[in-house]
């Protein structure tokens, strides 16, 4: 029964490599919010245009932890990821943090088959075997590696299938593939681990629930989309 489940795992994400952006064709947006101990704080907002083989998702996000009135950590910014069929062909992000800017560039260097990234907290090259950490993607969990979406830092990571799970949503339910992703270098600092939960709904191919607990227990559910 366990060698099944596993051949059908492998089954289903063979499919989904083969068609990342396919099954994105009739999204326009979605909308995510975030919470913070069960408290909404704020929005990830994703915004897709397409023109021929072209297709560019933009990224909203806003979020802000005050203690007693007082605000205690800030963040927005937006990012732009342009993909030319399945592959990323470039990404850029600007990001204030409690008043600090970070930044990402991106651009797929066609010479060395590799991403040129300078950022923040990272400048140099990397495989494009990598993703964007966004959550739009469900590709997310199908890489070994990932680079932040906010200070072009990489990461390699571990998923693993946890199982299937109903969960509600803003009164929806949802058949929905739960995912552990985790750092791979557990020598990290916690602040800097990946630890996330993810679910995945199977009829959409969307990422609808992250959660996290850092300073409290954070969550990322899908509001809308269209």
């Amino acid at each position: 029964m366990k060698k099944l489940i596993v051949i059908l795992f492998l089954i289903f994400f063979s499919s989904l490599s083969q068609a990342h952006m396919a099954h994105y064709k009739k999204i326009n947006k979605i909308e995510m919010e975030i919470l913070r101990n069960n408290e909404v704080i704020g929005f990830n907002n994703y915004f897709f245009n397409r023109k021929g083989d072209t297709t560019i998702v933009n990224n909203q996000f806003k979020f802000e932890v005050k203690l007693l009135g007082a605000t205690i950590f800030k963040v927005e910014g937006n990012g732009e990821e342009t993909y030319l069929k399945d592959n990323l062909i470039s990404y850029h992000s600007k990001t204030i943090q409690n008043k600090k800017e970070k930044f990402v560039n991106l651009n797929f260097n066609k010479k060395i088959e590799k991403f040129d990234i300078k950022g923040s907290s990272y400048t140099g090259e990397a495989s494009l075997k990598n993703i964007i950490g966004n959550w739009w993607s469900h590709k997310i969990l199908q890489a070994k590696s990932q680079i932040s979406p906010i200070s072009g830092s990489i990461k390699e990571q571990i998923v693993t299938f946890i199982g299937k799970e109903n969960i509600i949503i803003n009164g929806k339910t949802f058949e929905a593939d739960h995912f552990k992703l985790m750092s791979k270098d557990l020598a990290l600092p916690d602040d800097k681990k990946l630890n996330f939960d993810i679910w995945l709904d199977k009829k959409t191919s969307m990422i609808v629930k992250v959660t996290y607990e850092r300073m409290g227990y954070w969550e990322y559910r899908l509001k809308n989309f269209e």
